[in-house]
């Protein structure tokens, strides 16, 4: 469902938006009015903007690498550059890059999942904050997800479990200052091949078994027995992001078919 102008005007940043629940959030957010700063390291999210701006919407496209401060930074300077100040900030990098026991992880696999799922949500908060400060407002929602009680991702779990300590720590600290800090936990979510492949090696038998059993387990624990889709999880997003929202602030809402996480 679309609410034609709800967010008329407002400048939105959305990170991870190439492709998937990013390109989702993007694409409904600038039917809504939103004027969009998308983010990614992917070239490709040029092409998420220009997808807009076929449709006549408002939105540029801004590759950073956003697993480094700087690159969060320089996204903040550019979006300020562009429409003043910033309202919203959708915080969507992130996903599990192996799918394996614990014990099978290399100390460097560990250090690559938290960096990729923990980090650009540090980081792009941190440089964002100044800006919603100095105007005394703002809404920030991070994409967490119900796998901090999952198996076979655990440096993952722990991630996202560090994006749903961080939402309710900044709201708190936040609140007085009308600046909003949500997450919402995905679940399962159907999504078309990704362009760019979180995990470049193929999987091995063994790893394309235990990414089964991943599977197995997210159906199971979801009361709906189902994945979920891209549309379902943009929804959640985007009502914690308006002013629908306004009296929400520090809370982690699973979007799971009942699976709590």
């Amino acid at each position: 469902m679309s609410h034609l102008n709800r967010f008329k005007d407002k400048a939105f940043i959305v990170t991870g938006a190439a492709q998937g629940i990013g390109r989702g959030v993007a694409l409904r957010a600038a039917h809504e009015g939103a004027r969009l700063v998308l983010v990614d390291r992917s070239p490709l999210v040029q092409n998420v903007a220009d997808e807009i701006a076929a449709l006549d919407g408002e939105a540029r496209a801004f590759v950073a690498d956003l697993e480094t401060f700087a690159g969060a930074c320089a996204m903040t300077r550019y979006t300020v550059e562009a429409f003043g100040h910033i309202d919203v900030l959708i915080n969507n990098v992130g996903g599990t890059i192996w799918a394996k026991p614990y014990q099978e992880y290399e100390e460097a696999q560990i250090e690559a999942e938290v960096r990729r799922s923990l980090f650009p949500t540090l980081w792009c908060c941190r440089a964002v904050l100044p800006e919603m400060l100095k105007q005394q407002r703002g809404a920030i929602v991070n994409v967490s997800s119900i796998a901090t009680r999952s198996i076979y991702r655990v440096p993952y779990a722990a991630a996202k479990g560090g994006v749903n300590a961080l939402t309710a720590s900044l709201a708190f600290e936040h609140a007085q200052h009308n600046i909003r800090v949500n997450a919402v936990a995905t679940g399962g979510t159907e999504a078309p091949p990704r362009q760019v492949p979180r995990n470049t090696q193929p999987q091995s038998e063994q790893e394309a078994r235990w990414y089964e059993g991943i599977v197995e387990q997210t159906v199971n624990s979801s009361l709906m027995r189902r994945y979920g889709t891209i549309d379902e999880q943009v929804g959640a997003i985007l009502f914690l992001a308006s002013d629908e929202a306004s009296y929400i602030t520090g809370t982690v809402l699973p979007v799971g078919g009942g699976d709590q996480g």
